[in-house]
């Protein structure tokens, strides 16, 4: 069973997405604690040909998938982001495009520094840290070596989106050594933009 309590939307359709495509399995289990949460994954376990029922546990809900023999592929599936869950009154949805791998300019080894110092303090946004999206050399923040990536893979494993360009880790010959984000395209950078709340831009 996947589960997926405590994480922030869009991670529960996320997690779900990287287990179907890792094992490709005739049936699954997947537990949230949201009725959102609930409703997302059962939707995209449907675009993924599966039929889903949901049970809730008390608070919690138990979504079971089991693949349908006759189900065609989707013709065009939506990215696994743009299932996305309500957000509480009062509570909003800041995004941080970020745009380099180093702060300012100036001293190379200073701006990297700052960039790490950047991305560590940003888990005292708490809730309202939606989403982190990474484009040009910014996507070397995301891959092996990297001297931010157990910052960022902790912000993940918090329930923080995190997207990486495809265009731009392919240009940078890193899209292998890609290991923490989705990797995206233009159109979710746009719209997650376009969804933000707040936009912050380093």
């Amino acid at each position: 069973m996947l589960d997926c309590r405590g994480l922030a939307c869009p991670q529960p359709v996320i997690r779900t997405k990287e287990l179907i495509e890792a094992d490709a399995p005739q049936d699954l289990e997947v537990m949230v604690d949201n009725e959102a949460a609930s409703q997302n994954v059962s939707r995209f376990m449907g675009v993924k040909g599966y039929v889903a029922t949901v049970t809730a546990q008390g608070g919690d809900f138990l979504i079971k998938g089991v693949k349908d023999p006759n189900a065609k592929p989707a013709e065009q599936e939506p990215p696994a982001e743009s299932f996305t869950c309500e957000i509480p009154a009062g509570q909003r949805r800041i995004a941080v495009f970020v745009n380099s791998d180093r702060i300012g300019r100036g001293d190379d080894t200073l701006g990297a520094g700052l960039m790490k110092n950047f991305l560590l303090t940003l888990k005292e946004m708490g809730s309202e840290l939606w989403r982190l999206v990474f484009v040009n050399s910014g996507v070397r923040l995301c891959v092996e070596g990297s001297a931010s990536l157990e910052v960022l893979q902790e912000l993940e494993k918090s329930g923080v989106s995190i997207l990486v360009c495809g265009t731009c880790l392919d240009f940078f010959k890193l899209l292998e050594k890609k290991q923490v984000g989705e990797t995206t395209n233009m159109l979710d950078v746009v719209t997650s933009l376009q969804v933000a709340d707040k936009v912050i831009t380093i």
